[in-house]
């Protein structure tokens, strides 16, 4: 089995909006569940051993739009969120990631080291993210009490603006050049990204915001849960200018399972085949190298191809990639060895 170290989910989400119905999320994830795509043993069953785990703030107000008769769709930006009211849910949801912690179902990691002990051990090792700074104040006060707290990982937007920055919106087909990028706040959090060891996630941002991060970071690009847009044309995937300028800075790109993101229509469908996501992998590897390609799932945050179903049908993706020819130091690297080699450069490691 290959274990699999993942560069994108959305579980704490999941865990957090079922809490608020009253189900116990130490519960849901240690004894498992039969929603959503993640807990402890489906993890285990299908090689997960760990992953970047999303603190995100829900938008109440986006619907996805359906596409028209020619398969085009956009979705109208989701209205940019309150910071107060954004706050108080990325702190309950940091205090699940803290408590699941505290109660052995997972190990929140803050160093390789830590993920590299975890999976030895058998245990989840969860790494804290965020997705879209609108819980962080443009004086990024908040920042420093976050990181105490165990993140390590960061995506300045999500798919809306914020005060950092410009995000580009569900859409097909459609440029991700849609729009500005950072903000002068936004510039101030990557350099403070930077002084902490921060990992800075490209996936939801515009195409000029990429290139203002690329201009400012120290770090390697990093887009955790994004694909080829020279083969699914959506606003969220990456032009060839941008996978060559993750290339040049030895970054990384996060495949992402998104069935709209697979498709060379862009449909969200579960009726997706594993070619679909191997074409994005072989495309991916040939552009920018095996050393930069990654696994991005979005587990628990989209439509994913029902042949993987959920975390237990992992090795299904690793057995498909060893059937059309990677070998196992290739699968090893695009598995989990990749992610922790970015991941200990982000947060200036010796080792990874």
């Amino acid at each position: 089995m290959q274990f699999v170290f993942d560069g994108h989910n959305d579980v704490l989400l999941r865990l957090w909006t079922h809490a608020k119905d009253g189900s116990d999320p130490i519960a849901e994830f240690a004894d498992g569940t039969t929603t959503g795509h993640i807990d402890a043993r489906r993890a285990k069953e299908g090689g997960l051993s760990g992953g970047l785990c999303a603190i995100y703030i829900p938008s109440g107000d986006l619907v996805f739009a359906d596409p028209d008769a020619d398969g085009r769709y956009i979705t109208p930006m989701a209205a940019p969120l309150d910071p107060l009211p954004s706050l108080a849910i990325a702190t309950e949801m940091a205090a699940i990631a803290l408590r699941l912690d505290q109660a052995g179902a997972w190990r929140l990691c803050r160093t390789v080291k830590d993920i590299r002990g975890a999976m030895a051990d058998g245990i989840f090792a969860a790494v804290m993210h965020m997705e879209g700074c609108e819980a962080i104040g443009a004086d990024l006060s908040a920042l420093e009490v976050f990181y105490a707290a165990g993140l390590r990982s960061l995506g300045p937007v999500w798919s809306r603006h914020n005060v950092f920055g410009h995000g580009v919106p569900f859409a097909f087909p459609m440029s991700p050049d849609t729009g500005p990028g950072l903000t002068d706040a936004g510039f101030a959090l990557v350099r403070e990204c930077n002084r902490l060891g921060l990992l800075i996630d490209l996936a939801h941002i515009t195409e000029k915001g990429f290139w203002d991060v690329a201009k400012t970071t120290d770090q390697p690009l990093v887009a955790s849960h994004s694909n080829a847009h020279a083969l699914t044309p959506v606003a969220r995937n990456l032009t060839d200018r941008q996978l060559d300028a993750v290339r040049e800075s030895r970054g990384v790109v996060g495949v992402n399972y998104a069935t709209a993101m697979l498709r060379p229509d862009g449909r969200s469908d579960s009726d997706t085949p594993l070619a679909d996501m191997i074409r994005h992998i072989d495309y991916l590897v040939n552009r920018i190298g095996i050393d930069c390609v990654a696994l991005g799932s979005d587990f628990d945050g989209a439509t994913i191809p029902e042949e993987i179903g959920d975390a237990a049908g992992n090795q299904k993706l690793i057995a498909a990639l060893r059937e059309v020819g990677y070998g196992e130091a290739d699968l090893t690297k695009l598995a989990r060895e990749n992610w922790l080699r970015i991941l200990a450069q982000a947060w200036r490691e010796d080792h990874a």
